[in-house]
């Protein structure tokens, strides 16, 4: 086995759809990024490259490169999960952690997990989606931003 770590922020803005785990979430404010700014995506995505030495994210899906604006995460996630898969790597489990005061997302986490699941084509019971709130401290608890930090396992090729 093989393990990687992700995390992702970005800064909450009015005029953007919040787009949490491949879900639209009704709330003021989006996420300012280049793609859909799925946090919980690309800790993901991060997460999974970290733990089959392919990198980061923005090597794949540069900021600047038209081709990504506005891009469902999602598409990302598959797009990764390929990648891997020619390195003969497995996706084993994904557990995330999503950190923002507001908006409370618990009744979203389950449509989460399965968006994340068909993305990479694995079993709900292999991802899991917990989220937890800054205390009113810093960025997040300012209701500036978002954060995520996601842990992938991979099988390693045989």
């Amino acid at each position: 086995m093989r393990a990687g770590i992700g995390y992702d922020v970005h800064r909450l803005v009015e005029g953007r759809r919040l787009i949490l785990g491949g879900v639209e979430i009704p709330y003021v404010k989006g996420l300012k990024a280049h793609s859909d700014g799925d946090v919980i995506a690309h800790a993901i995505g991060d997460a999974i490259l970290g733990a089959s030495g392919l990198g980061d994210l923005g090597v794949y899906f540069p900021p600047n490169d038209p081709r990504y604006e506005g891009i469902s995460s999602m598409i990302i996630l598959r797009e990764i999960k390929e990648m891997v898969e020619k390195r003969d790597f497995k996706i084993d489990y994904i557990d995330v952690m999503l950190v923002l005061e507001e908006p409370k997302v618990a009744s979203y986490v389950s449509e989460m997990k399965k968006k994340i699941a068909e993305a990479l084509e694995l079993d709900t019971s292999r991802v899991s989606v917990k989220a937890t709130t800054n205390e009113g401290m810093g960025f997040v608890g300012r209701k500036e931003g978002v954060g995520a930090m996601a842990v992938c396992l991979l099988k390693e090729p045989v």
